[in-house]
């Protein structure tokens, strides 16, 4: 009798529960982006290719997300290691140039250019400067930015 009541338990969350938790599972379909406006604030403090690679491919794929296609600003602040982003001797100016045409601000720590006696010189000219990396993160995430450290 046992086994009997075990079985028709296991026919009855089967057949009436399995299709409820496929339609529950099927039915997301993200988040909806219902604002206007949106603005993210992508932090960059690692120097290592794959780490760099995988923000701009980050902050690319935002921009190509069709719901928030028109309605996003984005900035990349670079700090600390991510410095080699903007370096002249790398090979990132062709992807850092399509971000920027695409609206995204490029800004980089002056704190860092200091403590590593980095001339202004050695980067990339078309980015931006700002006094440090942590005050632009602190602003923008009091003014209501999303901060995104991929």
């Amino acid at each position: 009798m046992k086994n009997l009541t075990f079985i028709l338990c296991m026919f009855f969350f089967s057949t009436f529960f399995k299709p409820l938790m496929a339609q529950e599972k099927a039915s997301f379909t993200g988040a909806k982006a219902t604002m206007k406006h949106y603005k993210a604030l992508y932090v960059l403090n690692n120097g290592e290719e794959k780490k760099i690679n995988s923000t701009l491919r980050n902050i690319k794929n935002a921009l190509e997300d069709p719901r928030l296609k028109g309605k996003l600003e984005l900035e990349l602040i670079v700090f600390g290691d991510g410095v080699a982003v903007y370096h002249k001797n790398s090979s990132y100016e062709p992807a850092l140039k399509l971000l920027q045409s695409k609206g995204v601000i490029l800004a980089q720590c002056e704190n860092t250019l200091k403590e590593r006696k980095i001339d202004k010189s050695e980067l990339f000219d078309f980015i931006s400067f700002v006094p440090s990396g942590n005050g632009e993160i602190i602003i923008r995430q009091q003014q209501g930015w999303a901060v995104v450290h991929p």
